[in-house]
């Protein structure tokens, strides 16, 4: 079994300041107290950051001159500098490779659809649960990010959405790069922060927020505690213990039927359908009787199945399934009543589709020097019926 990281090493940790986005309104308004400045410049500083997503407090231009040099020292440091962009779709899916004031490196994705604009961020720098098919996975956990070096990347999503005419960003996937519940108390502080309205926050709304999670049992039951109402996502792979041990080894610790029973527990108590996440890997989990044991163990679940062709990695051994057995393992799931649909992925020309992650390449720098690209992207696409 390979090993599970789910703390980073304490000698990797570099958290970064505080940040306008790590606090709540009523922090914020004793934040600008402790500057000297009247507590209702928190809420101009919100509308700015979060309502016209601006993040130089120069361009705050309602604000003292003399104030905006402390408000930027204090609650606007510089959290996210891209490194590398890159387009494809006829530029609109966009991978922004973002440097985190460690060096950390993480990739968020923004796609465009004719009815939404759709980030898919990242909730760790790495990530520790050790998937064998995922390069992600198989890179190993830097750190946690923090609530506002998540948001950040929402922020400048929305920013650059309206930009290039994508349209107004509306939805937010937890796909990226980690195991968004293994950092859990950052991840819902930053889900509280694009759910409050104006000026706490970014005001979308949780329908229309999915966060994944391979199946950390306790983090399910605690978010199905929070009163949030995002989609769950739970990345499945494969319906019997016996080979989702080898593909999700945090199964080792959870099986199949806890991470199940934890996940509908979470769509009675929200009302909300949980996506089953399935990564087609060819002569490996999509053989016909897992199909069948599939549909069983959600016959009568509010879920449905999102099937994933896997996504071509450097090196990787595994490889997606053909479409002919594809196809039969939607017909299956279907015949059992199963709502299901297959995952278009989008962003393979980009290395921003589900699962490419190159982890460790080279990026020549102009004065000759090299750094590590983290190619950490599992972004959402749109979902076809076959």
């Amino acid at each position: 079994m390979p090993a599970l990281n789910l703390s980073p090493a304490k000698a990797n940790r570099s958290m970064p300041p505080r940040h306008l986005a790590d606090l709540t309104l009523a922090q914020r308004r004793e934040a600008v107290a402790e500057l000297g400045e009247p507590a209702f410049r928190a809420n101009q500083l919100s509308h700015h950051y979060f309502a016209r997503q601006v993040t130089d407090v120069a361009a705050m231009t309602d604000l003292p001159a003399a104030a905006r040099e402390r408000f930027a020292d204090a609650l606007f440091p510089r959290l996210l500098t891209s490194v590398k962009e890159a387009d494809c779709d006829n530029g609109t899916t966009r991978k922004t490779l973002w440097r985190l004031h460690d060096g950390s490196l993480v990739e968020s994705v923004l796609m465009g659809y004719p009815d939404r604009a759709t980030v898919c961020v990242s909730s760790q720098a790495g990530c520790g649960m050790a998937c064998p098919f995922c390069a992600t996975g198989q890179a190993g956990l830097t750190r946690n990010m923090s609530t506002a070096e998540i948001v950040e990347q929402i922020v400048s999503a929305a920013r650059v959405a309206d930009e290039v005419q994508l349209g107004r960003l509306s939805h937010v996937v937890f796909m990226g790069m980690g195991e968004p519940l293994a950092n859990y108390s950052r991840v819902v502080a930053a889900l509280r922060r694009i759910t409050s309205p104006a000026p706490e926050g970014l005001g979308l709304s949780a329908r229309h927020i999915t966060v994944s999670t391979v199946g950390l049992v306790p983090a399910i039951r605690r978010l199905t505690d929070e009163d949030l109402s995002v989609t769950l996502a739970v990345s499945l792979h494969a319906p019997d213990d016996e080979l989702r041990d080898e593909l999700v080894p945090i199964n080792n610790r959870w099986k199949v039927a806890e991470v199940l029973d934890a996940a509908w527990h979470y769509a009675k108590r929200t009302g909300r359908r949980v996506s089953i996440e399935y990564a087609m890997i060819r002569d490996v989990n999509d053989q016909p009787w897992r199909a069948d044991l599939l549909g069983r163990l959600l016959k009568g679940k509010l879920a449905h199945v999102n099937l994933i062709p896997l996504n071509p990695t450097p090196g990787s051994r595994w490889d997606a399934s053909a479409k002919p057995v594809e196809r039969e393992f939607v017909a299956r799931l279907r015949d059992a009543g199963i709502p299901t649909t297959v995952r278009d992925t989008r962003g393979q020309e980009i290395d921003g589709a589900c699962g490419q992650l190159a982890a460790s390449q080279q990026l020549a720098e102009p004065q000759g020097g090299t750094e590590e690209l983290a190619h950490a992207q599992r972004g959402e696409s749109r979902k076809v019926a076959l």
